[in-house]
């Protein structure tokens, strides 16, 4: 296929930064697209027609697609690969059309400023450029070194707050300007200090995040303290929790549904271990809990389908792994959902009734797989002595399909 879809990543230093082979295939575009600040630095003779980003952004996927075969150059900052428009082009054309020449990216500017080494397991990067603040919420963690791609000058002092709500006051942020221009601006500050005025909009955030003393920390690993959660007493609870995500294995990229999400929590914790997760859940209450429980959790990408399962299953994207959570005694749930699952995935489910128990013996008996039974007790106060309280036992199944 003829390459004719070009993206070509701008430094500070405009287009006098860009490669031979990138001034090239602007001279030669008959189509430049990008935000004004990149089509300014066009000069006045260039004979392309220029087009800005629409909103939605895909309104202008579908100008691009018009165009397919001309030469077409989209100007991005730094590297369109990171977090950036070439990402979303890639998804849209593949990569066959696409031509891609980065330019130096700001967290490896900024990582060389501060000596920071990216592939540091305490180092992680990530843009609240377009998504929401809560994304945020599963990178902090004691020590974590993070480098943010910023909304604009305002994002910092918004980080400043909301890190010192989460009891991660004392955390280091610098805030790095311009990064490899002659307008380059390094501004630091501890976030509950925090009181420099709004900077330039284009910027990026370090922030050194350091718990306050009484903090306790959550783990990415399956098993949240159950009061991590928002709920009403629908909630498959820490130890059967992590016994079900352990069937479930999470992998990263994967997508798991989650039908009868109750509070969400095993969706949620898929996410947080990498994975992309729908949740189905007809109570509104509960959709209420699933959200305020996601965002605080830093997944609020988890996409929550309102309504009745099986009924609502048919039109969602395929599922790597299917966790029923509710509704297990419902006219063909199981069926539905063992039908809908990819081949190689998983599908779990939990009964904690003689009826759901029954509906698990028989699809375990039609489509294969393993049960087992989970019987936890927890410490509880007898008098003034201590002894063992147990939960419901838990039926347990989980099946792959070939």
């Amino acid at each position: 296929m003829k390459k004719w879809l070009s993206v070509i990543g701008i430094g500070e230093d405009g287009l006098s930064g860009v490669s031979p082979q990138g001034r090239a295939l602007i001279d030669a575009a008959e189509v430049v697209i990008g935000g004004e600040r990149h089509l300014a630095m066009l000069p006045d003779s260039h004979g392309a027609t220029r087009m800005t980003w629409k909103s939605p952004l895909t309104d202008t996927i579908d100008d691009i697609r018009a165009l397919e075969g001309k030469p077409v150059v989209v100007l991005a900052t730094g590297d369109p690969m990171s977090f950036g428009i070439g990402v979303t082009l890639g998804k849209a054309f593949g990569h066959e059309p696409l031509t891609v020449l980065p330019a130096i990216g700001a967290f490896s500017l900024a990582a060389a400023r501060l000596g920071w080494p990216l592939q540091a397991a305490d180092v992680d990067c990530l843009t609240l450029h377009g998504r929401p603040l809560a994304m945020v919420n599963l990178h902090i963690r004691p020590g974590a070194r993070l480098l943010i791609l910023a909304e604009d000058g305002g994002t910092a002092e918004i980080l400043a707050r909301h890190l010192t709500a989460m009891g991660y006051g004392d955390s280091q942020i610098t805030v790095l300007e311009h990064l490899d221009g002659t307008k380059e601006k390094h501004i630091s500050g501890i976030a509950r200090d925090w009181s420099h005025p709004r900077g330039a909009d284009l910027n990026t955030i370090a922030i050194i995040c350091l718990a306050d003393p009484e903090n306790r920390p959550l783990s990415r690993l399956a098993g949240l303290p159950d009061d991590a959660f928002a709920h009403d007493g629908q909630l498959t609870k820490r130890e059967v929790r992590a016994a079900t995500l352990a069937s479930l294995a999470p992998q990263p990229g994967q997508l798991l549904w989650d039908v009868g999400g109750g509070c969400g929590s095993v969706a949620i914790e898929w996410m947080r271990a990498g994975g992309r997760a729908i949740t189905i859940e007809k109570n509104p209450a509960r959709i209420a809990m699933i959200r305020e429980n996601a965002d605080r959790l830093g997944v609020p990408l988890l996409k929550i389908i309102e309504g009745e399962a099986p009924k609502v299953l048919k039109d969602l994207p395929r599922p790597d792994a299917i966790f029923i959570g509710g509704g297990l005694t419902a006219n063909d749930m199981f069926e539905s959902c063992w039908k809908a699952l990819s081949a190689g995935g998983r599908l779990a489910a939990n009964a904690v009734t003689l009826e759901g128990e029954a509906k698990l013996l028989e699809s375990r008996e039609k489509w294969g797989g393993q049960m087992s039974r989970i019987a936890v007790s927890r410490e509880q106060a007898v008098g003034p002595l201590k002894g063992w309280k147990p939960l419901m036992a838990v039926t347990h199944l989980i099946a792959f399909k070939g």
